[in-house]
This record gives structure tokens, C-alpha cells and sequence, in this order.
């Protein structure tokens, strides 16, 4: 307890002497848009059967739940391989193929989870305990898992019985709920496991309305109705295509003609026009998510490596990292290249989360003079040029040259690199880039926005950011079992990182997908992914 005491006195000094350092913040006001998640089939009389398209605005990386660090995966994973828990419409976790939300010890170190019995996967193989297990244990240690940071400092994880699964820890994790209510907790087919290995990407096998079937690489990929689902009588579709249409106008005008029935990731530039077609409905919701710029400043042989020195001064410099956040005109720049569909964001923490504050949602004023101020400081020629790879898409390159003129205020000489999603993926995990604009979809715990990106030595910590004082604010704040001291944490380790900017957040997205009104049950909740599985057209269809 003495060291316990000891460290959280010194990680209180630490948030006296930053909130004393950290630029002058304030609040933005952005346009208010309604959301609309979709609307469940419920007892909408629909038509059986059918082949459903979606336009899927980029190519997901392997479809291994274990390993992926895409979106797009989550879209087709939504569909065929279901997770312990799940995200409901109002943001509440709720259970998938845990039967009811984990019991934990008084102590926080034993953590029960009750699994479904009695239910197969798409292969015949059936679902219990010991599968639920086999996915843990990979997700856990797994070389090159994206999910091992993700879990918490797990010491054991046993099949109790045939219907429960027993995850011991070293100490507490909070935010295990909402971990196992995103890859971390899709369950793999442990035969499939078997037999696939590090291949079970290329085929994966597990409990989900639909099963996978097969891939063309860069065109689509085909999943059909599994009839070993649990919930069978539900699912209606007898098959789903996600055709890859990374062109935003392709997937418009592949909607109005009806070659596809549902888009995500639609414009802002068009998403107004598109609301006003009889044929088509637009989705809207808000986003646990962010989008923003990684800072290259150690990860030179791989994230999750040890992070190396790299000799620039955007890496070696906290004061070159914030003049640039400085340098941003957060509120200006997505009222310019997004009609305000989008709005600023500051911070990891999603507004409308239960950890939001006005501290822990704040943004540094746009403040270009004290920019210039500090790269004058830091000893760095003007304007100091940064090479920024940005996705080659429409919306991203218009913001990132509105980003170009802005920073060019404070000092900057931005370059900029388009290059496509999956080419950007390789780059971030293998280091191989200055500054790159890239996102993350979020999740409704901190702690899934935060640890996985900022904690030494994680495999999402692509900046190859090394601080023990972050390291200690986050660890803290994912063992406490306590909402308010959880809260303050946060609002600390915000305020670290704001000074230091190894990630500096830009703006936060709207999900905006599109389906034709022949559908119906198609959802998207904050969390982003497009769920299908248990959508289907409606009864008066004709053709």
C-alpha cells in the first residue's frame, strides 16, 4: 500500500505541474445533427431470402480477429464472428455469448464470465468453454497479437466448466468488459484454429448469422447464411457481398442505381443531396472514435519494439509536437472541408461517454504566434517541413491540404503523401513514416482509446511514445474499480498528452452510411461498425 500511496502522490504532483504547463483551452461549438442508428426488423413483415450488396469504402486487413487493426474488418467480422459482449444502440454492454455480464471478485483479480452451451460454430464444432479459452489464450499471447494490451495484465485464463471462463489478473482491469465487446472477445473456431494456425485469417470460422465463403483480394469479399446459428429464424439474407468502392462517388452512384443497397463512410459533400431521394435513407451517429495525426518518435524497427531514437526535431522535441497542435484550426477546418458534418476533436475521450469533462474533451487554442514562438525556441529552421502520408480519398486529401494552409500560420511546411489504406497500415505498424493521418473508430471505455496507442511497448503504440509518468496515469486508471478516480486520471493523463503530442487529435467523424429503403434493419451505432446481420428487404419489394 506504501508504494501504492507513494506513486499516486507523485503521479498528483506531475498533474499540478502539467495543468500549470498546458495551453490555454477552450470549449467549440459545432453544428447539431440528429442521430439515427437504423431500425431493428422487429415485426416489420420483410421478404426471406435475397442477396444483399454493400459498398465497402476500404479493403479490411486479414480478417483475424487476433492480429487486424481495421475497421472495415469489424464490418465483415459484425457478421460472422460474434464477440462475448456487444455495444447496444444507447452505448450499454450487453451480452453476446457470455450469458450475462462478468461476476468479479471483491478483490477485482478473478473475473467469471458465463458462455452460451448448447450452439455451434459455422464448422460443426461446438461452442463452450474451453473454445471460449482457446480464443483468450491466443488473443493473450499470441505473437504479434493487437489484443494482448488490450486484456490487462492477465495471469491465467481456465475453462471452469463447460459453461464458464475464469480470466485471473495481476491486478484489477476495469475496462475488460468493453475489450471483450470488440475483437478481443470474437471467439474463433478452435478447430479452425487448428488446422489455419496464423492462417485463420484467410478463412475464419466462427458463431455468426452468416459464415464466410471466400475473398477476391482488392474486389469483394462473400459471406452466406449460416444455418448452425443460434438464432437462425432471425437472419433473412442469403448471402452478403462487401464489394470494395474505396471512391466515394462510385458508391453514390452505385446507390442511386441500386447495384448496391448499402454504403458506409459517405461523404459530407453528398450525404445532404442523398438525404432528400425518396429511395434512400441516411444513417447518422455520433463516434467513440477519432481521427488525427501519429508522430513518428521511436518506432523504428515495428511497434511494439523498443522504441529507438530518431534524429528529427518533430521527434526528438515536445515543443515542435505542440506547436503544431497550435498550429491547427480545429473548428475552421472541418466547417471547410466537411460542412460541419464532423467536428474538432482534442482527446482520446468521446463526448457523450461517461468520461467526458469539459477537462478531458478540451482543446488547445488555435494559437499560430505562440507556434512560431516555440519552433523559435526549439532551434528549428522556418518554415519546418513535415512529410504527413494521408489516405487517397477525396474528403481525407481535401482536409489534409486545408491542414497544410493552417499549420503553414504556425511555421509549417506540411508535404503531403497520398497513399492507400492498407499501404498506411503497413506503414504505421512497421514505422516506416514522419507524421501520418489516420484514425481510430473508438470504443466506449478510455482505455481502448488510450493504453493500446500511448503505453511503452504496446503493439498499437505506433508513435513509439515512451513515457513512464502516461504509462503510470493510464495503468492507474484501467486497475481502479472506482468511476471518479478513473475520471481523474484521465483528465491527468489528457493534459500529458497534450503537452507532448505524440498522437495530435484533429477531428471526430460522424458515421454516415446509406441503404436503400428496400432494406430495412441495418444498424450503426457509435462504435462504427455497420451491423447487417440480421437486416433484410422489405416484404413489398418487387423483383
Amino acid at each position: 500500500m506504501l508504494v501504492r500511496s507513494t506513486r499516486m502522490a507523485v503521479l498528483g504532483v506531475v498533474a499540478t505541474i502539467l495543468a500549470a504547463c498546458a495551453p490555454t483551452q477552450h470549449t467549440t461549438e459545432t453544428a447539431t445533427h440528429v442521430d439515427d442508428y437504423g431500425t431493428p426488423v422487429g415485426t416489420q413483415p420483410v421478404r426471406e431470402g435475397g442477396d444483399l450488396v454493400m459498398g465497402l469504402s476500404n479493403e479490411p486487413d486479414k480478417l483475424d480477429p487476433t492480429t487486424s487493426s481495421s475497421l472495415y474488418m469489424r464490418y465483415v467480422m459484425s457478421t460472422v464472428c460474434e464477440k462475448l459482449y456487444d455495444n447496444d444502440a444507447s452505448g450499454n454492454l450487453v451480452p453476446q455469448l457470455a450469458t450475462a455480464l462478468p461476476d468479479i471478485s471483491a478483490d477485482g483479480l478473478t473475473v467469471t464470465i458465463p458462455v452460451r452451451s448448447g450452439i455451434q460454430f459455422a464448422d460443426g464444432t461446438a461452442f463452450n468453454a474451453d473454445a471460449v479459452e482457446t480464443s483468450l489464450t491466443r488473443h493473450w499471447k499470441m505473437e504479434g497479437s493487437q489484443r494482448t494490451g488490450e486484456m490487462g495484465a492477465i495471469s491465467e485464463i481456465e475453462a471452469a466448466d463447460s459453461t464458464h471462463v475464469v480470466i485471473r489478473y495481476n491486478q484489477p482491469f476495469a475496462p475488460l468488459t468493453a475489450a471483450l465487446a470488440d475483437r478481443a472477445g470474437m471467439i474463433m473456431s478452435p478447430t479452425a484454429l487448428k488446422e489455419k494456425d496464423k492462417n485463420f485469417g484467410d478463412h475464419p470460422v466462427c458463431v455468426g448469422p452468416f459464415k464466410f465463403v471466400k475473398r477476391v483480394p482488392q474486389t469483394s469479399i462473400e459471406v452466406e447464411r449460416d444455418p448452425l446459428y443460434y438464432d437462425a429464424k432471425n437472419v433473412h439474407f442469403d448471402s452478403i457481398t462487401y464489394r470494395i468502392m474505396t471512391d466515394p462517388k462510385m458508391r453514390e452512384s452505385n446507390l442511386r442505381s441500386g447495384d448496391i443497397q448499402v454504403a458506409d463512410t459517405m461523404s459530407p459533400q453528398d450525404v445532404d443531396t442523398l438525404a432528400k431521394l425518396p429511395q434512400l435513407r441516411v444513417l447518422t451517429s455520433g463516434s467513440f472514435g477519432f481521427q488525427g495525426m501519429y508522430i513518428n518518435i521511436g518506432n523504428v524497427d515495428g511497434a511494439g519494439k523498443p522504441v529507438k531514437p530518431i534524429d528529427t526535431a518533430i521527434a526528438k522535441d515536445a515543443r515542435v509536437r505542440l506547436a503544431l497542435s497550435l498550429s491547427i484550426d480545429r473548428q475552421k477546418l472541418v466547417e471547410k472541408a466537411f460542412n460541419n458534418w464532423y467536428e474538432p476533436a482534442c482527446t482520446p475521450i468521446a463526448p457523450r461517454t461517461s468520461y467526458a469533462t469539459r477537462a478531458s474533451t478540451a482543446c488547445p487554442a488555435f494559437d499560430p504566434a505562440r507556434s512560431r514562438e516555440l519552433l523559435e525556441e526549439a532551434g528549428v529552421q522556418l518554415p519546418y517541413p513535415i512529410t504527413l502520408q494521408v489516405m487517397n480519398v477525396p474528403d481525407h486529401l481535401r482536409y489534409a491540404q486545408a491542414l497544410r494552409d493552417s499549420v503553414a500560420e504556425g511555421g509549417f511546411d506540411l508535404r503531403l503523401v497520398p497513399a492507400e489504406y492498407s499501404t498506411m497500415l503497413d506503414a504505421q505498424k512497421r514505422g516506416t513514416y514522419e507524421a501520418l493521418l489516420l484514425g481510430w473508430s473508438g470504443r466506449i471505455d478510455p482505455d481502448g482509446n488510450t493504453a493500446r496507442f500511448l503505453t511503452t511497448g504496446s503493439n498499437g503504440n505506433y508513435s513509439g511514445y515512451n513515457s513512464p509518468i502516461l504509462d503510470d496515469l493510464l495503468g492507474w486508471a484501467a486497475h481502479s474499480t472506482n468511476a471518479a478516480q478513473r475520471g481523474a486520471l484521465y483528465e491527468q493523463a489528457v493534459r500529458f498528452i497534450q503537452r507532448e503530442n505524440p498522437y495530435i487529435y484533429t477531428y471526430r467523424l460522424r458515421n454516415l452510411t446509406v441503404h436503400s429503403t428496400w432494406v430495412t434493419g441495418i444498424e450503426v451505432y457509435a462504435d462504427g461498425a455497420v451491423r447487417l446481420g440480421k437486416a433484410a428487404f422489405v416484404a413489398d419489394r418487387k423483383g
